[in-house]
């Protein structure tokens, strides 16, 4: 059974995952480069908490299931995002 304490770790861990990659995608947006470091390393503290919160799902209860699959859905909407807007830019086709 996953603990109270390692559910709410996992949850910061989460949202500032998504706090650097919406503030990334937002400065991406902006100033039209999506090839920086920083954009990709926000990529991939996203895809690091998707797998974080398939782990801690397996271990979990019926509530915490339900809170890891809320924030899943909000990390997954915007690696969604973030990926349209990459394959959208023109460099991608080279």
């Amino acid at each position: 059974m996953a603990t109270r304490q390692s559910i709410e770790d996992c949850m910061n861990r989460c949202e500032s995952a998504i706090l650097v990659a919406e503030e990334q995608y937002n400065q991406a947006s902006r100033q039209e480069h999506y090839y920086d470091v920083e954009f990709s390393e926000a990529q991939q503290q996203l895809e690091t908490a998707v797998m974080e919160i398939e782990k801690l799902s397996d271990s979990s209860n019926a509530q915490q299931r339900e809170q890891l699959y809320r924030t899943r859905l909000k990390v997954q909407q915007l690696q969604n995002k973030m990926m349209v807007t990459n394959h959208d830019h023109p460099l991608t086709w080279q």
